[in-house]
Protein backbone atom coordinates (compact mmCIF):
# COMPACT_ATOMS: atom_id res chain seq x y z
CA UNK A 1 0.00 0.00 0.00
CA UNK A 2 1.10 3.36 -1.10
CA UNK A 3 1.81 6.17 1.69
CA UNK A 4 -1.10 8.17 1.53
CA UNK A 5 -1.71 12.35 2.61
CA UNK A 6 -4.72 13.80 3.32
CA UNK A 7 -3.39 17.21 2.21
CA UNK A 8 -3.04 16.26 -1.19
CA UNK A 9 -6.65 14.90 -2.14
CA UNK A 10 -9.19 17.62 -3.02
CA UNK A 11 -12.02 15.41 -4.54
CA UNK A 12 -13.08 12.13 -3.00
CA UNK A 13 -15.99 9.93 -5.31
CA UNK A 14 -17.40 6.95 -4.30
CA UNK A 15 -18.57 3.65 -5.53
CA UNK A 16 -21.91 2.83 -4.85
CA UNK A 17 -23.03 -1.48 -4.40
CA UNK A 18 -21.20 -2.52 -1.06
CA UNK A 19 -19.19 0.95 -0.94
CA UNK A 20 -22.39 3.25 -0.02
CA UNK A 21 -25.21 0.66 -0.77
CA UNK A 22 -25.70 -3.15 1.08
CA UNK A 23 -27.00 -5.16 -1.53
CA UNK A 24 -27.61 -7.75 0.16
CA UNK A 25 -31.33 -7.29 0.59
CA UNK A 26 -31.68 -6.67 -3.11
CA UNK A 27 -29.20 -9.78 -4.39
CA UNK A 28 -31.53 -12.12 -1.75
CA UNK A 29 -34.55 -10.26 -3.43
CA UNK A 30 -33.39 -11.13 -6.87
CA UNK A 31 -32.95 -14.52 -5.81
CA UNK A 32 -36.70 -15.20 -4.73
CA UNK A 33 -37.52 -13.32 -8.32
CA UNK A 34 -35.94 -15.84 -9.99
CA UNK A 35 -37.02 -18.72 -8.09
CA UNK A 36 -33.62 -20.05 -6.81
CA UNK A 37 -33.19 -20.24 -2.82
CA UNK A 38 -30.16 -17.72 -1.72
CA UNK A 39 -27.96 -20.02 -0.61
CA UNK A 40 -27.46 -21.24 -4.06
CA UNK A 41 -27.49 -17.95 -5.63
CA UNK A 42 -25.16 -16.35 -4.02
CA UNK A 43 -22.87 -19.65 -4.22
CA UNK A 44 -23.44 -18.77 -8.07
CA UNK A 45 -22.38 -15.56 -7.57
CA UNK A 46 -19.10 -16.20 -5.81
CA UNK A 47 -18.32 -18.58 -8.30
CA UNK A 48 -18.56 -15.58 -11.08
CA UNK A 49 -16.93 -13.52 -9.12
CA UNK A 50 -13.53 -15.89 -8.61
CA UNK A 51 -13.89 -16.36 -12.74
CA UNK A 52 -14.26 -12.72 -13.67
CA UNK A 53 -17.17 -13.10 -15.27
CA UNK A 54 -19.78 -9.89 -15.52
CA UNK A 55 -22.29 -10.82 -12.25
CA UNK A 56 -25.07 -10.02 -14.70
CA UNK A 57 -24.76 -13.38 -16.01
CA UNK A 58 -25.95 -15.30 -13.39
CA UNK A 59 -28.87 -16.22 -14.16
CA UNK A 60 -28.06 -17.71 -17.70
CA UNK A 61 -25.55 -19.61 -15.28
CA UNK A 62 -28.58 -20.45 -13.64
CA UNK A 63 -30.48 -21.32 -16.45
CA UNK A 64 -33.02 -18.93 -15.43
CA UNK A 65 -35.06 -16.18 -16.65
CA UNK A 66 -34.14 -12.75 -15.30
CA UNK A 67 -36.40 -11.30 -13.23
CA UNK A 68 -39.03 -8.32 -14.92
CA UNK A 69 -38.24 -6.08 -12.17
CA UNK A 70 -35.39 -5.67 -9.87
CA UNK A 71 -35.45 -4.27 -6.24
CA UNK A 72 -34.79 -0.73 -5.87
CA UNK A 73 -32.81 0.83 -3.29
CA UNK A 74 -33.82 1.77 -0.20
CA UNK A 75 -32.93 3.78 3.13
CA UNK A 76 -32.05 0.74 4.80
CA UNK A 77 -30.02 -0.38 2.40
CA UNK A 78 -27.37 2.41 3.14
CA UNK A 79 -24.33 1.08 5.02
CA UNK A 80 -24.59 3.11 8.54
CA UNK A 81 -21.36 4.78 7.93
CA UNK A 82 -21.76 5.97 4.56
CA UNK A 83 -23.62 9.26 5.38
CA UNK A 84 -21.61 10.29 8.15
CA UNK A 85 -18.59 9.90 6.21
CA UNK A 86 -19.85 11.70 3.47
CA UNK A 87 -20.95 15.06 5.45
CA UNK A 88 -17.61 14.91 7.51
CA UNK A 89 -15.36 14.77 4.40
CA UNK A 90 -17.80 17.31 2.93
CA UNK A 91 -17.42 19.59 5.82
CA UNK A 92 -13.69 19.60 5.16
CA UNK A 93 -14.41 21.39 1.84
CA UNK A 94 -13.79 18.64 0.31
CA UNK A 95 -15.50 17.59 -3.35
CA UNK A 96 -17.72 14.56 -2.70
CA UNK A 97 -18.96 12.59 -5.62
CA UNK A 98 -20.50 9.46 -6.05
CA UNK A 99 -19.85 7.27 -9.61
CA UNK A 100 -20.52 3.82 -10.36
CA UNK A 101 -21.61 0.90 -12.59
CA UNK A 102 -25.35 1.86 -11.86
CA UNK A 103 -28.67 1.84 -14.25
CA UNK A 104 -30.13 5.36 -15.01
CA UNK A 105 -32.17 7.30 -12.36
CA UNK A 106 -29.25 6.70 -9.85
CA UNK A 107 -29.67 10.39 -9.13
CA UNK A 108 -32.90 10.77 -8.47
CA UNK A 109 -32.55 7.20 -6.03
CA UNK A 110 -29.79 8.63 -4.32
CA UNK A 111 -31.32 12.24 -3.87
CA UNK A 112 -34.65 10.42 -2.41
CA UNK A 113 -32.01 8.88 0.40
CA UNK A 114 -31.09 12.74 1.20
CA UNK A 115 -27.17 11.29 0.30
CA UNK A 116 -25.52 14.97 -0.07
CA UNK A 117 -23.04 15.29 -2.18
CA UNK A 118 -21.45 17.58 -5.15
CA UNK A 119 -22.43 15.32 -8.23
CA UNK A 120 -23.72 11.71 -9.07
CA UNK A 121 -23.19 10.24 -11.84
CA UNK A 122 -23.55 6.02 -13.60
CA UNK A 123 -22.49 4.31 -16.05
CA UNK A 124 -26.26 4.20 -17.91
CA UNK A 125 -26.28 8.36 -17.96
CA UNK A 126 -22.37 8.50 -19.01
CA UNK A 127 -22.70 5.91 -21.82
CA UNK A 128 -19.51 4.24 -20.33
CA UNK A 129 -18.99 1.57 -17.56
CA UNK A 130 -16.01 0.23 -15.97
CA UNK A 131 -13.33 -0.57 -16.14
CA UNK A 132 -12.80 1.24 -19.08
CA UNK A 133 -10.44 4.34 -18.60
CA UNK A 134 -12.90 6.27 -20.53
CA UNK A 135 -15.10 6.47 -17.31
CA UNK A 136 -12.35 7.77 -15.25
CA UNK A 137 -12.21 9.80 -17.85
CA UNK A 138 -15.43 11.20 -16.81
CA UNK A 139 -14.51 10.75 -12.97
CA UNK A 140 -11.34 13.28 -13.72
CA UNK A 141 -13.81 15.45 -15.89
CA UNK A 142 -16.70 15.56 -12.86
CA UNK A 143 -14.08 16.48 -10.16
CA UNK A 144 -12.93 18.98 -11.87
CA UNK A 145 -9.65 18.71 -10.27
CA UNK A 146 -6.22 17.05 -10.99
CA UNK A 147 -6.22 13.38 -11.23
CA UNK A 148 -3.82 12.85 -8.56
CA UNK A 149 -5.93 14.99 -6.30
CA UNK A 150 -8.88 12.57 -6.38
CA UNK A 151 -9.35 9.31 -4.22
CA UNK A 152 -11.59 7.19 -5.68
CA UNK A 153 -13.28 4.70 -2.89
CA UNK A 154 -14.64 1.12 -3.78
CA UNK A 155 -14.85 -2.60 -3.35
CA UNK A 156 -13.27 -4.24 -6.32
CA UNK A 157 -9.86 -4.70 -7.53
CA UNK A 158 -10.67 -5.52 -11.35
CA UNK A 159 -13.23 -2.03 -11.15
CA UNK A 160 -12.18 0.29 -9.06
CA UNK A 161 -8.56 -0.32 -7.91
CA UNK A 162 -6.58 -1.21 -10.84
CA UNK A 163 -8.04 1.10 -13.35
CA UNK A 164 -8.57 3.73 -11.66
CA UNK A 165 -4.80 3.39 -10.40
CA UNK A 166 -3.88 3.52 -14.06
CA UNK A 167 -5.87 7.26 -14.67
CA UNK A 168 -3.29 8.39 -12.34
CA UNK A 169 -6.18 8.56 -9.60
CA UNK A 170 -5.85 7.91 -6.00
CA UNK A 171 -7.50 5.14 -4.63
CA UNK A 172 -8.90 3.29 -1.53
CA UNK A 173 -9.91 -0.63 -1.41
CA UNK A 174 -12.62 -0.93 1.01
CA UNK A 175 -12.89 -3.90 2.59
CA UNK A 176 -16.53 -5.14 2.48
CA UNK A 177 -19.01 -7.31 0.17
CA UNK A 178 -18.38 -10.25 -1.55
CA UNK A 179 -15.92 -8.75 -4.53
CA UNK A 180 -13.64 -7.34 -1.59
CA UNK A 181 -13.20 -10.41 0.26
CA UNK A 182 -13.04 -12.48 -3.01
CA UNK A 183 -10.42 -10.32 -4.87
CA UNK A 184 -8.24 -8.99 -2.01
CA UNK A 185 -5.30 -11.26 -2.76
CA UNK A 186 -4.93 -10.11 -6.52
CA UNK A 187 -1.57 -8.58 -6.86
CA UNK A 188 -3.22 -5.91 -8.25
CA UNK A 189 -4.70 -5.11 -4.77
CA UNK A 190 -1.87 -3.43 -3.63
CA UNK A 191 -2.24 -0.49 -5.53
CA UNK A 192 -4.40 1.12 -3.46
CA UNK A 193 -3.06 3.96 -1.42
CA UNK A 194 -5.84 3.49 1.21
CA UNK A 195 -7.42 -0.16 2.60
CA UNK A 196 -10.02 0.34 4.76
CA UNK A 197 -12.68 -1.81 6.90
CA UNK A 198 -14.97 0.64 7.13
CA UNK A 199 -15.81 4.33 5.94
CA UNK A 200 -15.78 5.61 9.71
CA UNK A 201 -11.90 5.02 9.37
CA UNK A 202 -11.73 7.29 6.15
CA UNK A 203 -13.72 9.89 7.91
CA UNK A 204 -11.51 9.23 10.97
CA UNK A 205 -8.37 10.38 8.13
CA UNK A 206 -10.07 13.45 7.44
CA UNK A 207 -11.36 14.24 11.19
CA UNK A 208 -7.37 14.23 12.35
CA UNK A 209 -5.86 16.02 9.36
CA UNK A 210 -7.99 18.73 9.86
CA UNK A 211 -6.88 18.84 13.87
CA UNK A 212 -4.04 21.41 14.34
CA UNK A 213 -0.56 19.67 14.28
CA UNK A 214 -0.52 20.06 18.10
CA UNK A 215 -3.66 17.82 19.09
CA UNK A 216 -3.16 14.71 19.88
CA UNK A 217 -5.59 11.83 18.87
CA UNK A 218 -7.82 10.27 21.68
CA UNK A 219 -6.04 6.78 21.62
CA UNK A 220 -2.85 8.43 22.10
CA UNK A 221 -1.07 8.88 18.62
CA UNK A 222 0.00 12.19 17.33
CA UNK A 223 -1.73 13.32 14.11
CA UNK A 224 0.15 13.21 10.99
Amino acid sequence: MNDFSRAKVRAVVFDVGETLVDETRMWADHAERAGVTSLTFFAVLGALIERGDDHSGICTELGLRPPAELAQTEPVDLYPDAIDCIETIRATGTIVGIAGNQPSGLARRLSRLKVPVDFIASSSEWGVKKPSRGFFARVIDAAAVPESEILYVGDRVDNDIAPANSMGIRTAFLMRGPWAHIQRHRPEAEFADLKLDSLEQLRDIFVDAAKPPNVVRGDGGDVS
